[in-house]
């Protein structure tokens, strides 16, 4: 029998990194911000404006000359109310000594003025305010306190969060250039119906393609829906080579040792293969190559071994990040694989992690019930009281 040119049973960290090098370089777009949530930045993003746009008032109160409220350390001082600054319509003219505006969060300080003195610690007497203590400098925003017009705020590469989203609103960017992949995703199995659908004996629903289209736009991708194929070679070829224009094909099914899985055959007879087999649980069987030259990333068929595949391996290098971990104590024991790198799942309460008593690569609702996948390297078991890697889910 021939040996494979393709390399078998890699761990995680090769099959992150045969994966990453087929990838082409992400195109450069750009999207709106609404459609922009977990892209990569693609070029650096400069501030069109500065923020605050000018200097404007910490918290609700009245904006005077600190001079004038210095004797409200030993007794109380009276200004005169000569108009209000809020934010969109701030006060016009400039304040003389002895008067005020009165200022609420946000509005610009009127000139004149260089401090602010709290609303709390004011008693109103009509156009008269008296000042309970002095007034505060420090209670200023300065303009441009938190980016200057030109300053480059965000750099290329940073991954676009709901708080970066934010910022680059605040920067005065309707548009983002985002480094963005064109993800086609297949569904195989002849066992598999669309949800909704009635179901027969041995048939399931097809949770892999929802949950998997879920975490690829969570992953900043363009999703191209290539539906479901059933068992059948000719229309797996036939859905395969209608993936043109995406820079990579996802698959769930049709990769393990069996006879009728067919994504397998047709990678390695018509194909490319880069690796098949990691060594890893759940999730082994996964395959990768090129088809016509697009990239295919072959998932297992198992909803548990999909989707954390998915997550181990495809996402960190979709995104660029690394599989986001954290250290806390087993609770229970956690059992090691001799040749396998294990992502057992678990709950965490606090800083405690312990086993989901049921493990199984079909019990899709342990990934519901569990918070973390437990990482336990090749041949080294975790008892209970011991720190161990988690990744959060």
């Amino acid at each position: 029998m021939t040996a494979p040119t393709f390399s078998m049973h890699v761990s995680v960290e090769q099959a992150r990194a045969l994966f990453a090098g087929l990838l082409p370089a992400p195109p450069v777009t750009a999207l709106a911000l609404r459609d922009a949530l977990g892209c990569t930045l693609g070029a650096d993003l400069p501030a069109l404006v500065s923020h605050p746009s000018a200097t404007e008032s910490a918290l609700d109160g009245v904006a005077c000359r600190e001079a004038d409220t210095l004797g409200a350390a030993s007794a109380p001082v009276s200004l005169r109310v000569v108009g209000e600054s809020r934010a969109g319509a701030p006060f016009v003219g400039e304040v003389q000594a002895g008067e005020c505006v009165r200022i609420y969060t946000g509005a610009p300080l009127p000139a004149g003025t260089d401090a602010i003195c709290p609303v709390e610690q004011l008693r109103e007497e009509g156009n008269v305010v008296r000042l309970l203590r002095p007034a505060r400098p420090g209670d200023v925003r300065p303009e441009g306190g938190d980016f200057h017009a030109g300053e480059t705020v965000m750099a290329a590469g940073l991954r676009l969060t709901p708080a970066r989203l934010a910022l680059a609103a605040a920067l005065g960017h309707a548009q983002v250039p985002v480094r963005r992949w064109r993800v086609a995703l297949l569904s195989t199995g002849d066992e598999v119906v669309e949800p909704g659908q009635p179901l027969l004996p041995g048939q399931v629903y097809d949770s892999n393609r929802v949950g998997l289209a879920a975490l690829l736009r969570e992953a900043g991708c363009e999703v191209l829906d290539l539906g479901h194929a059933p068992d059948s070679p000719a229309a797996l070829r036939e859905r395969l080579n209608a993936a043109g224009g995406a820079d990579l094909l996802l698959t769930s099914g049709g990769v393990s040792m069996g006879r009728y899985d067919f994504m397998r055959d047709l990678l390695l007879e018509e194909g490319e293969v880069a690796f098949w087999k990691v060594r890893m649980r759940p999730g082994g069987p996964a395959l990768c190559g090129r088809w016509g030259g697009l990239p295919v990333f072959g998932l297992p068929g198992n909803p548990v071994s999909s989707l954390v595949v998915f997550q181990v391996i495809v996402r960190p290098v979709l995104t660029g990040e690394p599989l986001p971990t954290r250290q806390v104590t087993a609770a229970t024991p956690f059992a090691s694989l001799p040749d396998k790198t294990a992502f057992w799942r678990g709950v965490l309460t606090g800083d405690e992690v312990r086993e989901y008593p049921r493990q199984g690569s079909g019990v899709l609702r342990s990934l519901s019930d569990a918070d973390a996948l437990v990482i336990v390297p090749e041949g080294q078991s975790v008892a209970a009281g011991e720190r161990v890697d988690v990744a959060l889910l």
